[in-house]
């Protein structure tokens, strides 16, 4: 049976039918001419989430992407020490002499899977920091995602990839030049990792990486431009700062540079975060109403549920509507 088989069989009440309604959407979304913009909060690349995202983006279903810092380097983590990685299926018995343990092997946990420091970070971070030292030379400035892009797209990882290349996001997203965005980078390893580069002296000044008031302004080019064309939707995994910063560009067009512009043509979030007041991540779609980000008649869902669980079936579903 089909993932999309499977759902229409037994996704029907509760958050199982807003999974079904938001995917079915999303899909009429699609056919009709519109695009969908994906946000990632959380650590998704270390859950894996490339072996569903990345056909996704190869079939031409998400149109841009906005993402944590973390989402963004763990992918390559993944992608070049996976075979280092380690389990820890227990990962809600552990006691704090277990974790120091972790500590000093090196072995960084997220959640049950443990990023090793020596064959993912460090190894990352030489070769990232001879693209940072050559922009430095030459006055040269990129966007995080963008040193990355230029790693993948010049082949010097290939050697080095340690699961198959279509399970990598960040693979088919070099592919198509994405369109991507990462507000609050500074807040991430290989972020941390550069800061202390420009403090040592390796690096002359921070400005070798483009800000997030710049990703900003590129946003709004690209909203503008293809939001003249067509609809864009809104999928949300998670709350926080990768969510939050790019579903503000409507009002940013609107009510800063007074300019006219359709809001969000679709909206969903998976979270798990508890309904509330006064919470960015927990707030319910209507409230968006009012910032004109979206308006009374958006198509809008919440899946109040873990996104790696939920995320891979829509992602399939989608996928499978769209052959």
């Amino acid at each position: 049976m089909s993932m999309k088989s499977f759902v229409e069989k037994h996704y029907r009440h509760f958050n199982a039918a807003a999974l079904k309604d938001a995917a079915d959407a999303w899909v009429h979304h699609l056919k009709s001419g519109g695009k969908m913009f994906l946000t990632m909060a959380g650590a998704m690349s270390t859950a894996e989430l490339g072996i569903s995202l990345a056909p996704l983006i190869r079939k031409g279903c998400i149109h841009g992407i906005s993402c944590t810092g973390a989402n963004l380097e763990e992918d390559i983590f993944n992608l070049v020490a996976h075979e280092s990685y380690e389990r820890v299926p227990n990962f809600r018995n552990l006691n704090p002499q277990f974790e120091q343990d972790l500590c000093d092997r090196g072995m960084n946990r997220v959640t049950d899977t443990c990023i090793p420091e020596d064959t993912a970070i460090r190894a990352i971070e030489d070769l990232i920091l001879a693209r940072w030292k050559k922009a430095d030379a030459s006055g040269e400035r990129y966007f995080p995602h963008e040193y990355f892009f230029q790693m993948l797209q010049s082949g010097e990882l290939k050697k080095s990839y340690q699961i198959p290349e279509e399970h990598s996001w960040m693979i088919a997203a070099a592919e198509q030049n994405l369109p991507i965005v990462v507000p609050g980078w500074e807040d991430s390893t290989l972020g941390n990792i550069f800061v202390s580069h420009v403090l040592s002296g390796d690096l002359s000044n921070y400005g070798v990486v483009r800000s997030g008031p710049e990703y900003m302004g590129e946003l709004v080019k690209w909203y503008r431009s293809t939001n003249s064309e067509s609809s864009i939707g809104f999928f949300q995994i998670g709350g926080g700062i990768a969510g939050d910063f790019p579903i503000c560009v409507v009002p940013l067009i609107r009510q800063d540079l007074q300019e006219d512009c359709k809001s969000w043509g679709y909206f969903c979030q998976i979270s798990d975060s508890t309904t509330s007041y006064g919470s960015y991540s927990g707030a319910i779609p209507s409230e968006k109403i009012s910032w004109g980000k979206i308006e009374p008649t958006t198509p809008s869902f919440v899946i109040e549920s873990d996104a790696s669980i939920v995320a891979p079936i829509v992602f399939e579903y989608v996928l499978e509507s769209m052959k």
